[in-house]
């Protein structure tokens, strides 16, 4: 990072420190989209339905969230959606969650409770925060009236491909077993020392300022609206019901799941035209 950009970013922090000392809150909202590769049969559905499909997909990965935050918490949840559109040909489509989701998170304790209600199930994943080790960089711009600031940090994630060919056989134990293909990815986010708390959408956090964007993978996060220190004083506290489980017990709970879904819509031979086929992609 160059010696005028360090230089910047010091104003910044001292011009905002007046405000760091005061009891603000904020709320930021956040527009969500996600772009993905899907293969599919084209033996078994065809041009238009594929397209209708892809249509569909698209607008259920535009979502809008709310974060509500002050200096040590916050709480970022999904606005509340429509019933689930469906496709023709009987299948229905579900993707991530259905805006009773709540992610809190106490930047000073270092710790998060993610709330989230699955098959039917409530569950409040405990677990603490892992740290970030981002790089700061030299590049700037604006968003909104907010000077922005660019970071970047290199993860290890999985190769994620979408099958959608009913000929696939998931009781392939040799499929099941095979070991996930991992791939590099950096993850670029934009944050303002403005807005002088270390804190951000979802798990996004620990940079000297207020995350406005993420470009993570395919995954892309923009905020299109701040308020600060509104008239009504902001209540944040951590979701209490649920089945209590770490992040790892959780994600165990759902790889179960997923596969016996998975198995319970797999076609079978001679399995009828009509059948329904549920598909859902967490997000």
């Amino acid at each position: 990072m160059t010696t005028i950009t360090r230089i910047i970013i010091l104003i910044l922090m001292v011009i905002v420190s007046s405000v760091s000392a005061q009891d603000f809150q904020g709320i930021a909202t956040y527009k969500t989209h996600r772009d993905f590769d899907i293969k599919m049969d084209s033996t078994k559905m065809n041009d238009a339905m594929q397209k209708q499909m892809m249509d569909m997909m698209k607008k259920q990965f535009q979502k809008t969230y709310i974060l509500t935050f002050d200096k040590s918490a916050s709480l970022y949840k999904q606005e509340a959606e429509l019933d689930k559109p469906q496709v023709g040909g009987g299948i229905q489509m579900s993707f991530g969650n259905s805006g009773s989701d709540v992610f809190y998170k106490n930047i000073k304790d270092h710790n998060y409770v993610d709330h989230k209600e699955t098959m039917g199930k409530k569950f409040l994943i405990k677990d603490t925060i892992s740290p970030i080790e981002w790089k700061l960089e030299s590049d700037t711009k604006h968003i909104g009236e907010y000077m922005c600031f660019k970071a970047t940090y290199t993860k290890k994630v999985p190769k994620n491909n979408f099958n959608f060919n009913s000929n696939s056989n998931i009781d392939d134990d040799t499929e099941e077993e095979k070991e996930l293909e991992m791939e590099e990815r950096t993850v670029t986010a934009w944050y303002t020392p403005q807005i002088p708390v270390s804190n951000g959408p979802a798990k996004y956090q620990g940079l000297p300022g207020l995350i406005l964007e993420i470009h993570d993978g395919k995954l892309t996060v923009i905020c299109s609206k701040i308020v600060v220190n509104p008239e009504e004083k902001i209540k944040i506290e951590a979701p209490t019901k649920g089945k209590e489980v770490s992040q790892k017990e959780y994600d165990v709970i759902m790889d179960k799941k997923t596969k016996e879904m998975m198995e319970r819509y797999a076609p079978r031979n001679g399995s009828k035209s009509g059948e329904v086929i549920q598909i859902s992609i967490g997000g």
